[in-house]
């Protein structure tokens, strides 16, 4: 178990973040005060879903970008430019094709200004650790994605950092070759055969960070924030069907369908009450309705443990919660500590067909996504029956970042079109009744 009186390596302090506009104008904040540390001889994981900041944060860690507020210190020395005593593996392997293995794990030390000799001995011994041994001579192209990624572990391990970044490094991967590289990592780690003294990952997935953390920090969303920091006390190496560690991975998923806090409740009250309501995420109807069906089939019978419905549809929590999500919005679900049950009314969906299906959806999102309300209604009040996207766009961009903007504005187009509400015209970028009607 981790000593709790280790030195900290790591020390982010208040950070946040901000980007402008073209023009200058500041967006809605993309990290908003974050403080964690890390401490000598432990892994902790970032966990949280695409758009909460994870990556944004490593970048201000590696001194890749830096803050708009706040700092960041390794080693008691502030970070102000790329942080010495770090190295990142990036989930897209990053290697340069026309180099060979040796070449790509050489380009660090050669970049520091090691000695020629130095710098061949340390890529062939981590080469060799990173089980790579025999490949030397070979291009990326010959390899493998595991064994790609494989080539970015052996380059960051041969700067011998103490602080090692990992971006979603198993996520490009097949499940198999995943696994299989993750237990070659935590045997290193636990074995002391890597000169890392600690390791900060990002990821999405609850089982990873269960599986590898010593600790787990949760960031909420829009903006970034630490949600929550939860210890994991189970012994390594860790078994995923234990109770223990089922009961974690319940609580985590418990943890991050939670209702949102007040102020955020209030933001979106305020939000609705001009009829634009929440940031949408963007899904597939068939998959909401692939999804209500499943549910309510055996052996959910229209109440499913997450968990288990994720490893049933093979689904991370960035495609099953939004999701969710939307079938909440919309009255056909609910969370419930960790579960996601089906309301009468996503019952009945299940049982309609397709003709019924759409009139009730399109009652639903009138009813419950005020964004779909607010854009009828200006249809209806123009005698055109035709209104351009753009004045829905500035609208919803004064309450968040023009990303989310977009994306909300794709994901009622979507719903729109299935509910039959409205027509959206991708041309003339205008909503209008002409195909419904």
């Amino acid at each position: 178990m981790l000593d709790p009186s280790s030195a900290i390596l790591l020390d982010v302090s208040h950070v946040s973040q901000t980007y402008e506009t073209g023009s200058g104008e500041a967006r809605a904040p993309v990290l908003h005060d974050v403080s964690l540390s890390l401490r000598q001889g432990e892994i902790v994981a970032l966990l949280g879903r695409s758009g909460c900041g994870k990556s944004t944060l490593l970048r201000i860690i590696s001194g890749l970008s830096r803050p708009t507020d706040g700092h960041v210190s390794i080693g008691g020395e502030t970070v102000d430019g790329p942080a010495e005593g770090v190295a990142m593996v990036f989930q897209s392997f990053a290697l340069f094709p026309w180099l060979t293995v040796l070449d790509n794990v050489e380009i660090g030390p050669r970049a520091q200004g090691v000695p020629l000799d130095e710098t061949r001995k340390r890529a062939l011994q981590a080469i060799d650790v990173i089980g790579l041994d025999g490949f030397e001579s070979a291009y990326p192209k010959e390899l493998s994605g595991g064994m790609r990624q494989r080539v970015g572990f052996a380059r960051a391990l041969v700067v011998q950092p103490k602080i090692l970044l990992m971006d979603e490094p198993f996520s490009a991967l097949d499940v198999l070759t995943a696994e299989t590289l993750r237990t070659d990592l935590l045997d290193l780690w636990q074995e002391g055969r890597i000169p890392i003294k600690s390791i900060l990952m990002v990821t999405h997935n609850i089982e990873e960070a269960v599986l590898m953390a010593d600790r787990i920090i949760v960031l909420s969303s829009n903006p970034g924030r630490i949600g929550a920091e939860i210890a994991v006390p189970l012994a390594q190496p860790r078994n995923r069907l234990d109770p223990e560690f089922r009961e974690l991975v319940d609580r985590i998923y418990a943890l991050m369908t939670q209702r949102p806090e007040p102020k955020r409740a209030e933001r979106e009250a305020a939000a609705a009450a001009v009829g634009l309501g929440l940031a949408l995420p963007l899904v597939s109807t068939n998959s909401l309705a692939g999804m209500l069906e499943e549910i309510a089939a055996p052996p959910y019978d229209g109440q499913a443990d997450l968990p288990h419905l994720a490893d049933s549809l093979q689904m991370e929590i960035d495609d099953l919660f939004p999701l969710g999500e939307t079938l909440q919005l919309l009255k056909l679900a609910e969370f419930a500590e960790g579960d996601i049950k089906l309301t009468p009314t996503g019952k009945q969906f299940v049982d309609m067909g397709v003709d019924q299906r759409k009139r009730l959806f399109a009652e639903h999102l009138l009813a419950n996504i005020p964004l779909a309300a607010h854009i009828k209604r200006v249809l209806d009040e123009r005698p055109s029956h035709r209104a351009p996207a753009t004045r829905f766009r500035e609208e919803l961009e004064d309450y968040m970042s023009e990303d989310y903007a977009e994306r909300t504005l794709r994901a009622i187009i979507n719903l729109g079109r299935y509910g039959e509400l409205f027509a959206y015209d991708e041309n003339a970028q205008a909503f209008s009744y002409e195909n419904p009607q």
